[in-house]
């Protein structure tokens, strides 16, 4: 009877990582695929103002993308271009092309409560960090996963652990929690409404909420994505980052 045990308990222990692996990566492709592009408006929301930007994007997978701002007029032609984990971003007015620094990752991306490392290792969670399924929970009327997320020794993350819950009906992310190394909760990341667009069913707002400064939020607004086709390489390229559009 206890060797009997003890094989179930290991085989269930060996099924379980891969258990929780799967369901994350399906939250993940849910809302990527292996390509997107299409156009987004970002809000960001402050005591002080209101400001909103247009954007197109270009994505593949984790490793490469290319954002140009299309609104407001002041800012329409700057651009961001990703590549693997560097960044480089383009002033219109200036002509000028700036590679981001390691000491700037953690900074504000154009002003919003994501950073420049949000874009660059946004998606490593499953070569950073280590999964655990935590139960199943009702977060806002909805089933959900909770998995908990800590760094692996010498991952290059900047958080303590990462606390993510996931929708049961279609495997889509629902909340984020961000918590530093002494587990004090910093900001958190919300997906809600839920559309068609495309082939897939997808969160088309994505709001993180600056938790260390009262009242500070932006919001992500996907105004119209196409998930899965194939991109021409030229797109991530310093040519086209540099060509007028």
């Amino acid at each position: 009877m206890r060797i009997f045990l003890l094989m179930v308990l290991l085989l269930t222990g060996a099924a379980f990582p891969q258990d929780v692996l799967e369901i994350v990566r399906k939250a993940e492709d849910s809302i990527k695929g292996s390509s997107a592009h299409g156009t987004v408006e970002m809000t960001v929301v402050t005591p002080d103002y209101t400001r909103t930007m247009v954007m197109e994007s270009w994505w593949v997978g984790n490793e490469k993308a290319l954002i140009i701002i299309k609104s407001p007029k002041k800012e329409a032609g700057n651009k961001t271009l990703k590549i693997g984990p560097e960044m480089w971003n383009y002033l219109k007015n200036t002509e000028t092309t700036i590679k981001i620094p390691p000491s700037m990752m953690l900074q504000s991306w154009n002003g919003s409560d994501f950073t420049n490392d949000d874009l660059v290792r946004e998606s490593n969670l499953y070569e950073d960090y280590t999964l655990q399924l935590d139960g199943e929970v009702v977060l806002d009327g909805n089933p959900c996963w909770k998995v908990i997320l800590t760094p692996k020794p010498d991952a290059p993350v900047v958080w303590g652990k990462l606390h993510y819950w996931i929708r049961k009906d279609k495997t889509l992310p629902a909340q984020i929690n961000y918590y530093d190394e002494k587990g004090e909760l910093i900001r958190c990341m919300t997906f809600s409404e839920i559309k068609k667009m495309g082939s897939r069913t997808v969160p088309t707002k994505w709001s993180m909420i600056n938790l260390q400064n009262k009242g500070r939020h932006t919001d992500f607004r996907l105004l119209d994505m196409t998930f899965d086709a194939k991109i021409p390489e030229r797109i991530f390229s310093f040519r086209e980052l540099e060509r007028g559009r």
